[in-house]
């Protein structure tokens, strides 16, 4: 027995080796880096049809965003990305398209702008009572499409859809109506700011008067988080399972209607944050200026990222360095527009080379699979 089980050890060892095989990953690293090449072909050619050089046009690009003022802002824009990445990213484990992330943020930024200017408490209870009413805001708008696809069969892309123009309706209503205050030196309206308690500070960089925002670990948090949730939690293998198959799912226990309210609630939770870094760290009210957006632009991030949340991660901060130094690109006359493009094609390249890579490793597993039922396996053998 003791030899059984040392042979079966052994050979889930070898297999587990097998699936970390150099070629393997090798496959899993090629994909992105050939879709970024594949981008950056496609901007140079759109930049050749335009007049402009695309060597002068990357070097340029390169050397700005890697300036102390830009890597900074690069980290700020890529913290918001990232929330709204992973918001987006567990609705897509579980095949639901939270299509409506941008209307739950800004709702959710709006709400609790407003209360956290309204109030004063300690300051560890102040930021707390800004976080709360943000999530709760995101999670009850977003629970709205989840009650609609459950108990009236609405399609959630559609719902969503439409919630965030409402969402943006009534901030807009909201804020004009009745949270709103002048905001000195500008025509601009915003909420009442956040007195000093519920502000977070930010952290210095070398080289630059500009801080990283405060909150930046809160998206750290989120992402380790998002990773326990879906991968190390029986919620999370529900959520996987309903998304395979809602049919298998039911006939092992799971309530998939269940599933989708609590995920979609979970996911505007999660929208609600993407507001905080700014609103904390940076502006304290909300303001007709405030960025959108940033829920549509998290979904290609999260297909960037394969709804993992390290790849998440360098998509986010590939979006935000991208972003930040196309500033340059107008002082040289060059449209900026061509970021967009270069963004659009990054997160389709990535797409298709990824699909690419599956096939591949279907055909790698199959031919596998053949030579080991092909050969005895070496528990057999030591059981024989």
């Amino acid at each position: 027995m003791s030899d059984l089980f040392v042979a079966q050890r052994t050979l889930s060892l070898r297999r587990l080796l097998a699936r970390l095989a150099p070629h393997k990953l090798l496959l899993t690293l090629v994909a992105p880096a050939l879709a970024l090449l594949f981008a950056a072909l496609i901007s140079a050619i759109v930049l050749v049809g335009s007049g402009a050089s695309p060597l002068f046009t990357y070097r340029s690009m390169l050397e700005f965003g890697l300036k102390p003022d830009q890597i900074v802002n690069t980290v700020n824009q890529a913290t918001t990305y990232y929330l709204a990445a992973i918001a987006v990213a567990i609705g897509f484990r579980m095949n639901l398209f939270n299509i409506g992330v941008d209307g739950q943020y800004r709702l959710a930024a709006l709400l609790s702008a407003f209360v956290g200017g309204a109030v004063h408490l300690p300051a560890p209870l102040h930021v707390a009572l800004i976080v709360v009413v943000a999530v709760t805001v995101g999670a009850a708008w977003a629970s709205i499409a989840g009650i609609l696809k459950v108990f009236r069969g609405v399609n959630e892309v559609i719902s969503t859809i439409m919630l965030n123009a409402i969402a943006t309706a009534l901030g807009a209503y909201l804020l004009t109506t009745y949270f709103s205050v002048s905001v000195a030196g500008s025509n601009n309206i915003g909420t009442k700011p956040i007195g000093a308690s519920g502000r977070i500070g930010g952290i210095a960089f070398p080289g630059t008067d500009n801080r990283v925002f405060g909150l930046v670990f809160l998206a750290v948090l989120v992402g380790v988080g998002f990773h326990f949730l879906v991968n190390r939690s029986r919620f999370g293998f529900d959520l996987r399972a309903t998304g395979l198959s809602a049919s298998a799912a039911v006939a092992s226990g799971v309530s998939v209607r269940r599933m989708v309210l609590l995920t979609m609630a979970i996911s505007g939770g999660l929208a609600g944050l993407i507001g905080m870094p700014q609103l904390l760290g940076s502006s304290y009210s909300y303001s007709l200026d405030f960025p959108a957006g940033l829920g549509f632009a998290g979904i290609g991030i999260a297909l960037l990222g394969r709804n993992n949340p390290v790849g998440i991660a360098f998509g986010a901060l590939l979006f935000g360095f991208l972003d930040q130094s196309s500033q340059i690109l107008d002082l040289n006359g060059i449209p900026k527009e061509i970021v967009l493009i270069m963004q659009g094609t990054i997160v389709l390249s990535v797409v298709v080379a990824y699909e690419i890579v599956r096939r591949v490793r279907i055909r790698q597993q199959q031919s596998a699979v053949g030579t080991d039922l092909a050969t005895p396996t070496e528990p057999q053998e030591a059981a024989a």
